[in-house]
């Protein structure tokens, strides 16, 4: 088990309709006021990392989306020590035009951006705009040559790349990012050749929600492969938090959450979201295995089982820690009182977890 702290997200509202496909209330908001003020509670609360959402089209009980880049920035001018995490989906972004507002947003606030690929899945939203549509192993090659150009952009003189989806040609970008050697680049997906990029080229993957069995196969899986390639890569797991001060309570939320699921917008994004897990040649892409009750949170959050009170939630948090967890990427049905709730009640449970595990190790 690692030493270091586990680190937390936040997904950043940024997208109407919260995290849930339900018609349940969910006191949150997609505005920049909202999240602007999130942002600092989150900071305040001990969260480490904020994650912008890039949509390009309404859909799933979600009308409205912000830029995920733009957005980001915003936070980060309204926040002194949260990362903010923006993501990107190569294809309607160049690795040219992703490295250059990057290494900008970088300079201006002091080494606080990060990058998520998004390799994509809804063919749908890339036909909306115009956007050529390839298979899903494709998809992660030409993400993988997306993340070899940033690193090379923003790590080389005379950087010169030719693959076959980007070329580079003698080019120089300064100024650089502050962080050296660069910004951290996220990646998520489940699908085997989700794992093999990351255990090449990424330097944090996000998984969907699992079982603390079902991540340790993914963990044990994508570190040895990256050891394979004298690479090292940091795991995060989603997980949809519901902390109630009992376990009744929270249980109660979420037969709630599922009770009021929006049937039509389940089965829709459930429809399109298992055909592209089911297009991964193996089979084994994100939502290939989720039933419906999991698709209610787009991320399979439901079954990663932070679901309970603080000790309850904190125990499951530290287990995750211990089959090799980096950081928990959290969403919550009223965002600005559940952080501030999560941060008042469950973290310190967790740092006394940690401490108490730690002490363990040294004495055995």
């Amino acid at each position: 088990m690692s030493q270091q702290p586990i680190r937390f997200a936040y997904w950043v509202p940024n997208v109407s309709g919260g995290l849930v496909v339900s018609k349940i209330e969910q006191r949150t908001h997609w505005d920049i006021d909202y999240n602007r003020q999130l942002a600092r509670i989150a900071e305040d609360a001990g969260f480490d990392y904020a994650l912008t959402q890039i949509r390009f089209t309404a859909g799933y009980g979600a009308e409205y989306q912000h830029e995920s880049v733009a957005f980001s920035h915003a936070l980060l001018g309204a926040t002194e020590k949260l990362k903010v995490i923006a993501a990107i989906l190569p294809g309607p972004w160049t690795p040219a035009l992703a490295a250059k507002q990057l290494a900008t947003i970088d300079q201006l606030t002091g080494g606080r951006i990060a990058v998520n690929i998004v390799s994509g899945w809804f063919k749908g939203e890339f036909q909306a705009i115009g956007e050529p549509w390839l298979e899903h192993d494709e998809r992660y090659r030409r993400s993988e040559e997306f993340i070899r150009a940033l690193k090379g952009i923003w790590t080389q003189d005379n950087f010169s790349f030719h693959g076959d989806f980007y070329r580079f040609h003698d080019y120089n970008l300064k100024p650089r990012p502050l962080q050296r050697p660069n910004p951290e680049i996220f990646q998520g997906g489940s699908s085997r050749a989700a794992r093999d990029m990351a255990s090449r080229v990424s330097d944090w993957y996000f998984t969907n929600g699992n079982s603390v069995e079902g991540i340790k196969a993914q963990v044990d899986d994508i570190r040895e492969k990256a050891a394979a390639n004298g690479h090292a890569v940091k795991i995060g797991v989603n997980a949809f938090v519901i902390a109630r001060n009992t376990e009744e309570e929270a249980r109660a939320v979420l037969a709630e959450i599922i009770d009021k699921a929006d049937p039509e917008a389940v089965n829709a994004f459930g429809h399109a979201a298992k055909q592209a897990g089911a297009a991964s040649p193996e089979g084994e892409g994100n939502w290939a295995k989720s039933s419906l009750e999991d698709l209610v949170q787009y991320n399979d959050g439901f079954k990663t089982n932070l679901i309970g009170t603080p000790q309850q939630i904190a125990e499951r948090i530290v287990a995750l820690k211990a089959v090799g967890v980096d950081l928990v990427l959290t969403g919550f049905l009223h965002f600005q009182e559940e952080v501030r709730y999560f941060g008042e009640k469950v973290l310190p449970l967790v740092r006394e977890l940690e401490q108490k595990k730690a002490r363990q190790t040294e004495a055995a």
